[in-house]
């Protein structure tokens, strides 16, 4: 046989040549057309969806596009999810999707993703008042981007589903999503290896909850009015850097249990209770981020040590530092410590760094963090006594934070126009807000 035909026929065989078959078919708004369609559907095939409502819940098996043009909405009708995907190599374009049903144990959605897919793109679709939005579980290498995800609002908060959920997923890559109601915005849980970054998440309980996902990155997202900004949990190796956290409620950043984490170039602002909280993370290098405007700063505890804290800035917080300890620790790296709007320095010789040393927290301090009641006293020549012999006499203090090189100049972080303008309405929602407690405890049931 000659050469040439011997490998044409181990193409066919192969069915190497399948794609040559796909077609681009054009589906009709009519009552069972869109899963007449993909049951005839060749592999490689686009699937053009005619404007108007067409039925779901369908399933895709096989390698497909799935394209809607902007004008195409799939319905459920209030059963399972609208889009399940089970086949490799899919792309879902430019849809409406809608009409989920409410079962949390099959986590139904407007789209799922289920472990045997793989290369997976959902892409530029509006995802409206499904139980999840996006459920990524157990496939490789998907991609969700540029979509429009609005979740329900007829629980509460805590029983509601994520706007996208990532389970055991390498290689996600959840990008430039706009990402409002529901309970989580992008909800991460064992899932290495992943890419989170430039979401915009409002109106939530997490913006992103980030649970045993080790080498990820989570940067240039936005969150604004949610009860929580970003919580970074049971992780090792995450990079977090250029995030937004704008009038977040309870805290804009956590580090829970995560380590060796590259925190920088972060702005949480607008009255959170907590800027920062740092809770028993090791080895993290949290550097040139801007904590502004919360009650406390940052709440540094349970044990967190070998943390390399340079370079940030401390603005207008009512408490800059909560710290309890006995410990020493030092906030300075290289001869670079961080900004402290509080601190009176002076800087004589010009190079940026103040000539004093600075404390953020003495005795009383600690004394009134363990014991509220003392605050009735906080204005006594008693204590005023003690703050002026702690300052001239530091033996006397028990521990603590120390900044020894205190910078001039806080770092900046800019907030685009009309995000800002988002964070002000965020703010004024806040104040008018009347919310349960339950939707306040941002570590219940998650």
């Amino acid at each position: 046989m000659p050469r040439a035909l011997l490998l044409l026929v181990v193409m066919l065989l192969g069915g190497i040549v399948t794609p040559l078959a796909a077609a681009e078919r054009l589906v009709p708004a009519q009552a069972g057309a869109l899963a007449q369609a993909i049951a005839g559907s060749n592999p490689g095939d686009v699937l053009i969806l005619a404007p108007g409502r067409h039925d779901g819940p369908v399933t895709l098996d096989r390698p497909l596009t799935l394209d809607g043009q902007g004008q195409a909405t799939v319905d459920a009708g209030g059963t399972g999810s609208v889009i399940t995907v089970t086949g490799r190599d899919i792309t879902i374009r430019g849809l409406t999707l809608i009409g989920s049903g409410s079962d949390h144990d099959e986590i139904d959605s407007g789209v799922q993703i289920t472990r045997t897919a793989a290369r997976v793109l959902v892409e530029g679709n509006t995802i409206l008042g499904n139980l999840y939005g996006v459920d990524v579980h157990g496939p490789r290498d998907t991609t969700v981007r540029g979509n429009r995800i609005v979740g329900r609002t007829d629980h509460h908060m805590n029983s509601r589903g994520n706007g996208v959920y990532v389970w055991n997923a390498p290689g996600t890559i959840i990008e430039d999503n706009d990402i409002r109601l529901g309970r989580d915005g992008i909800f991460v849980n064992a899932s290495n290896d992943g890419i989170f970054r430039r979401n915009l998440m409002r109106d939530l309980r997490f913006a992103v909850h980030y649970m045993y996902a080790n080498n990820s990155e989570v940067s240039g997202n936005i969150s604004i009015g949610n009860t929580l900004g970003f919580a970074l949990m049971f992780s090792n190796r995450i990079t977090v850097h250029d995030n937004l956290s704008l009038a977040d409620r309870s805290h804009g950043l956590m580090l829970n249990y995560a380590n060796n984490a590259d925190i920088r170039g972060n702005l949480v602002r607008g009255g959170a209770e907590k800027c920062t909280f740092i809770y028993n993370a090791h080895r993290n290098l949290i550097y040139d981020n801007r904590f502004e405007g919360c009650e406390i700063g940052i709440h540094f505890t349970a044990g967190s040590e070998r943390n390399a804290i340079t370079g940030n800035a401390f603005v207008g917080n009512r408490t800059q530092v909560k710290y309890v300890g006995t410990k020493h620790v030092e906030w300075s790296h290289d001869g670079r410590g961080n900004h402290w709007s509080d601190h009176p320095a002076f800087d004589l010789d010009g190079n940026g760094v103040a000539d004093a040393a600075f404390r953020p927290n003495d005795l009383m301090d600690h004394i009134l963090w363990s014991q509220p009641a003392a605050s009735l006293l906080n204005g006594a020549p008693a204590v005023q006594l003690i703050r002026w012999s702690q300052k001239h006499f530091p033996a006397a203090l028990p521990g603590g934070v120390l900044d020894s090189a205190p910078l001039m100049r806080p770092v900046t972080v800019t907030v685009p126009s009309h995000i800002a303008a988002m964070e002000v309405e965020a703010m004024a929602a806040a104040r008018l807000r009347k919310t349960s407690h339950e939707q306040f405890d941002p570590l219940a049931s998650h």
